[in-house]
């Protein structure tokens, strides 16, 4: 099974689960030597002060976009496309049954619900509801929104529910039982909090949350894993393993894989390095290996994929490798590899999943998907491509790896709605089972790749999409957006919502691929980590200033965006070249790096950025560091920030503190805070269509100026 794993997942700004913290955030014990921050008081998240000044802000924000004409219709026109019907319903196997998680105009919370794969092949499925999320919300007087479910392997009529109050990370997990539809009375139940979990077995789960005092580590992830049984309470759960407070997080799994079952804790010293242990018996014996190389397992075999260059045997394998051997063997000390993947320069591995017999491999040539199966046979790997479009990405997961070679895969690219194929290992060709309809006019529109030359000579590549023939007399209004960290990669998708609001209308969208994501796997990543933080910002300054160059626009008609560690990027560019931008949005940002280590989840982000109490860190963070840099006597673009109450992954204090000193310093701001939502600031499709009516409207009407 693909753990890829629980731990390390959370260290992703846009991926991540982590542990609750209070929600008054000063830090008394704040080492910082800067003189002290007049907008400190903004980081107290549901102050009335604080909150006082978002509602301000909120109400200047709407009435200002929302008065735009066009507005109401993009709006109206972006929650059709959420609510719509037509979407293809995602499923995962369990048992006979494929569940779906289901939000429309009807549910706004959403539905579980589940059906057979004769009746989900039909255009219009009969669904059987497994639970009503607003039924639930009404009856029990809560906000719920859906956040998942632990399932219980092998018999798959049990699960625990996790269930998120108004979108935050943190939730309420509850047991459910499949069969009668209905929460478990006395069932297993943890309280609100960002907790890890995992089924050891029908009546006994492995449990990572926050036990009280001392129990978490300084990231606030989940630092003790406790074994409970059934019918007890959760004050006599028994410890069984322990990390240290300094560690980034303990992470629990249980994996059954192709009739193997592995009980595997992972403690994180760092965001990219663990120490991975098996139980045996009583005992968790350590799997030695690199420590920032990712452990899998496929049946009886271990996965290794390199993050860094590894000698062993007389061997060196290149960092990005997959490596196979026995399991046991290896544990033993034994070092035989096969190697399922090697990485070359302009190819990385992107993804793995497993059907019964198959490995299959998405990889990345030239940010282009190209997957391929893989059947080990006399210790070597055969390797069978898998045809994939052009420009567009593929994803593919096995659909039940113990007992078939089945499995789903999804088609995209930025013009082509998407597709759901149905394909069988090892056989040709896939069917078509579902597909998107075409929500937006593509007509006249293409796909084209570029690269830019960085400031120390890398090349870059960008995608760029828009009318053929385009006019290059630099007119043409622009939106470039990138991410560049924590080795996620940015891939061609079909996004409605962008099409909608910008290339319907005649705009230009651009995909940077900039070093710090993984589009050339973890040395692309490693290049703009740390201390090399600025490659990241010169590769994106690079895309653009090619941009200008080309003649496709000019500063006063190019946009970004960017959310997250993404709206950290836009932080940059708002600070080091406000000359390149019209106008810029900036979502769920990072903005404040002098103390983002000590708000929510940040100190956990340190081995990508840096620690800022080290005077050697801070000499390289404070200078991209955007709360630190704005200056009254520069001129900045217009800039929008939105953010959730609820997020509680990206404290919003970074995000509030930057609007109000740059309105303090007589710059173009404008802000808006939703309640709800968390990380993607949006707890239903109503939400998620007005942030997006709010942002691509701030952006086109700037730039049409």
């Amino acid at each position: 099974m693909f753990l890829a794993f629980k731990a390390r997942a959370r260290s992703a700004l846009i991926a991540v689960c982590l542990s609750i913290q209070p929600m008054c955030l000063f830090a008394a014990d704040d080492p910082s030597p800067t003189p002290e921050d007049p907008y400190l008081w903004l980081e107290d998240v549901t102050g009335e002060k604080a909150l006082q000044w978002v509602r301000a802000q909120n109400a200047i924000s709407t009435n200002q976009l929302e008065s735009i004409t066009g507005f109401q219709g993009l709006q109206n026109r972006l929650l059709d496309i959420l609510n719509s019907r037509e979407r293809i319903p995602q499923v995962a196997k369990h048992g006979a049954f494929y569940y779906n998680f289901w939000r429309d105009d009807k549910n706004t919370r959403g539905l579980w619900r589940r059906t057979t794969l004769e009746e989900y092949k039909k255009a219009a499925p009969a669904w059987e509801t497994v639970l009503d999320l607003d039924q639930l919300a009404t009856a029990e007087k809560e906000n719920w929104v859906w956040e998942g479910y632990t399932i219980l392997k092998p018999s798959n009529d049990r699960c625990l529910l996790h269930l998120s109050r108004g979108g935050a990370d943190a939730a309420v997990i509850r047991e459910f039982d499949l069969n009668s539809k209905q929460f478990v009375p006395d069932g297993f139940t943890l309280p609100e909090a960002k907790s890890d979990v995992a089924w050891r077995d029908r009546d006994t789960l492995y449990i990572g949350t926050d036990f009280g005092p001392g129990s978490l580590t300084s990231s606030g992830y989940p630092r003790i894993i406790k074994q409970w049984q059934r019918g007890t309470p959760l004050s006599q759960a028994r410890t069984v393993f322990e990390g240290q407070p300094s560690d980034v997080a303990v992470g629990v799994s249980v994996e059954h894989d192709h009739g193997e079952v592995y009980e595997i804790v992972a403690r994180e010293p760092t965001t990219f390095t663990d120490e991975v242990s098996v139980r045996r018996g009583e005992k968790w014996v350590r799997i030695e290996k690199p420590a920032d190389a990712i452990v899998e397992t496929f049946g009886k075999l271990l996965l290794l994929r390199l993050r860094s260059v590894w000698t062993v045997n007389n061997n060196t394998f290149p960092a990005g490798s997959l490596l196979a051997a026995n399991f046991e063997d290896y544990l033993q000390g034994q070092r035989d590899f096969s190697v399922p993947f090697q990485p070359s320069a302009r190819v990385s591995l992107s993804a793995m999943s497993e059907t019964e017999h198959y490995l299959v491999l998405t990889e990345l040539d030239n940010v282009h998907s190209r997957p391929w199966l893989l059947r080990l046979t006399g210790g070597q790997w055969e390797r069978t491509p898998i045809q994939a479009p052009a420009f567009g990405s593929v994803g593919i997961q096995g659909i039940d790896p113990d007992d078939s070679d089945d499995y789903f895969m999804t088609e995209t690219d930025f013009l082509t709605p998407s597709s759901l194929l149905l394909g069988v290992a090892g056989k040709p060709g896939a069917e078509k089972l579902k597909s998107l309809p075409s929500f937006f006019d593509t007509a006249g529109l293409e796909i084209q790749q570029f690269e830019a030359k960085s400031k120390d000579g890398t090349q870059v590549p960008y995608f760029q999409v828009g009318r053929k023939g385009l006019k290059l007399d630099g007119n043409n209004i622009t939106l470039l957006t990138g991410y560049g960290g924590f080795e996620i990669p940015m891939l061609p998708g079909y996004n409605p919502a962008m099409g909608t609001a910008w290339l319907e209308r005649g705009g230009i969208f651009v995909l940077a691929n900039i070093r710090g994501g993984g589009e050339f796997g973890p040395q692309w990543h490693e290049a703009a980590r740390k201390e090399h933080r600025q490659r990241a910002y010169d590769d994106f300054i690079a895309v653009a200033e090619d941009l200008i160059a080309r003649g496709v626009t000019s500063p006063k008609r190019l946009g970004i965006e960017g959310r997250s560690n993404g709206g950290l990027l836009m932080g940059v560019m708002l600070t080091e070249r406000p000359d390149l931008f019209g106008a810029i949005h900036c979502g769920s940002p990072l903005l404040d790096m002098r103390r983002y280590n000590k708000l929510l989840a940040g100190a956990s982000w340190m081995d990508e950025y840096g620690d800022p109490d080290r005077p050697e860190d801070w000499a390289y963070i404070q200078k991209f560091s955007p709360y630190q840099n704005t200056r009254p006597d520069k001129q900045y673009p217009p800039i929008l920030f939105t953010t959730s109450t609820r997020d509680d992954r990206v404290h919003p204090g970074h995000a509030r503190k930057m609007a109000a000193r740059l309105e303090e310093e007589g710059h173009q701001v404008l802000y808006y805070e939703n309640t709800e939502g968390g990380h993607g600031t949006a707890a239903n499709n109503k939400q998620s269509a007005f942030m997006n009516a709010l942002a691509y409207t701030f952006l086109w009407s700037e730039l049409s100026r």
